[in-house]
């Protein structure tokens, strides 16, 4: 295909002015300009970046009156992109990342180009010093984060979507709010015959934080984990699951409240509706496994 036209979205909560500042400047400065970039305000009103900033392309921004999470809030900005509809792929960035190349834009462009079967392209995620939390590298065990190649996942920090796949498979699960959101979307992407590529050569500069960080972040993993496999996974694969995750958690949780906390949320998961159900097929099940990556962990 000819050179995709590629938009970036940030999505932001307002309290970090000047890492979102950063992030633009680094976008201004590509070798290959996008051709559109929209902000989220996720519950809150943005600054005026355009004229500040000088930054190429159309740019919009986008006052939510609530926080809609981050799935949410990119979902905002995709339902822009679409209506629209002169986006080939959107690249959706952290608000506190920097994009330290000056050449990842043209380089996933060059990768879309190639191969028209590829829907997503994770970023690697770096701190300040060049290291990559094990976390961040979407492979099972102690992974090299500079090894690249097709995965099973990709990382909610930094990546890019192909819009015709987003078509497809749909865009985000809003009612997630946080956490395993990238597992939802990934896994219906290999159902429908996507790839998913980590691509290390994609560098985004990060913080280096813990998940846990967030107040909720027990109750709402362990929630969007049932969830996620209720709505995904075949049935004889439901309880294997869940079982390796409530042995996982006790191995691994030190404190008795977020141990609590993730048994509620775990509660909740099996209480509340899940939304459509919509399973994988056993030869992608299959195809997952053979990438390193089996569904059931």
């Amino acid at each position: 295909m000819a050179q995709p036209r590629i938009a970036v979205a940030v999505v932001t909560m307002g309290n970090r002015p000047d890492e979102v500042d950063a992030l633009l400047e680094s976008v201004a400065k590509q070798d290959v300009a996008p051709a559109r970039i929209v902000i989220v305000g996720n519950g809150c009103r943005l600054p005026e970046f355009a004229r500040r900033l000088s930054l190429p392309g159309e740019v919009t921004t986008v006052d939510v009156e609530e926080n809609l999470g981050c799935p949410g809030g990119r979902n905002v900005a995709l339902a822009r992109l679409r209506a629209y509809g002169d986006i080939d792929v959107v690249v959706e960035l952290d608000d506190d990342g920097l994009l330290v190349d000056a050449d990842v834009l043209r380089r996933v462009a060059e990768l879309y180009a190639a191969d028209p079967r590829l829907g997503i392209v994770g970023f690697r995620i770096a701190d300040e010093h060049g290291e990559t939390q094990r976390r961040h590298v979407p492979r099972v065990g102690r992974s090299d984060p500079l090894r690249g190649g097709y995965v099973t996942g990709f990382l909610g920090g930094g990546h890019a979507f192909r819009m015709e796949m987003l078509a497809e498979t749909g865009d985000w699960p809003e009612a997630f709010f946080f956490a395993h959101e990238e597992t939802d979307l990934a896994w219906r992407a290999a159902d429908a015959g996507w790839k998913i590529r980590y691509a290390p050569e994609l560098l985004l500069q990060h913080p280096k934080t813990s998940p846990a960080r967030h107040a909720i972040y027990y109750r709402v993993n362990a929630r969007n984990r049932v969830w996620l496999v209720r709505r995904r996974l075949p049935l004889p694969l439901v309880p294997v699951h869940l079982a390796v995750w409530i042995l996982l958690t006790l191995a691994r949780t030190r404190s008795v409240a977020g141990l609590r906390a993730w048994f509620g949320g775990f509660a909740e998961g099996l209480r509340e509706p899940a939304g459509e159900r919509r399973p994988m097929r056993w030869r992608t099940v299959w195809h997952l496994t053979r990438l390193g990556r089996p569904p059931v962990i």
